[in-house]
């Protein structure tokens, strides 16, 4: 079925057509949101309620643009949704804006995708969060800080922050393996 086949399937509530959207994008969505949510039970339930609410939602695709792409922002929206109900980007730090970050190496450029996740699991839930969205996803600092309802230097912040302990981690990484 071709992805043309499952939208218009999906727009008439054909079950083979929400079956196949399931099956085609699952797997990399559920990616997406193990990047967010470190529980990989609460990573299926997110993946779950982002691909119902896409099927659901699915006249509001405009065609304009990649439909992963479309898919993929309503996953990670249903992510932040769910760590805003559970609390966890509260507890965000602000530092003052003038860090100079100038020689900050771009360390993410380093790693390979698996690496890199393994790491990103291991930071504090907002550094993770702003991270992904700044990194992997793109979004601006302003989208930032208006999807979770924080200042954008907090983000700024959040994101100098991930770095550093990104660069951390990566360096006992490379100790441990005697590199």
């Amino acid at each position: 079925m071709t992805e043309k086949d499952i939208i218009e399937g999906c727009k008439c509530a054909d079950r083979k057509a929400q079956k196949a959207l399931f099956d085609t994008y699952s797997p990399k969505m559920f990616g997406v949101c193990l990047r967010y949510v470190k529980s990989r039970e609460d990573a299926e339930d997110v993946m779950i309620e982002g691909l119902f609410k896409a099927i659901t939602k699915i006249s509001s695709y405009s065609g304009n643009g990649s439909f992963e792409g479309w898919i993929r922002r309503i996953v990670v929206n249903e992510s932040l949704m769910h760590l805003r109900k559970k609390n966890v980007l509260k507890h965000s730090v602000e530092i003052q804006p003038n860090l100079d970050h100038s020689e900050a190496i771009t360390i993410e450029d380093q790693l390979i995708a698996e690496d890199l996740l393994k790491l990103l699991e291991t930071l504090p839930t907002g550094y993770r969060t702003v991270f992904n969205l700044y990194v992997l996803e793109g979004y601006k600092h302003r989208e930032i800080a208006e999807l979770l309802g924080i200042s954008i230097n907090t983000s700024k912040s959040q994101l100098i922050l991930a770095r550093k302990r990104m660069e951390e981690l990566v360096l006992k990484m490379k100790k441990r393996e005697g590199v």
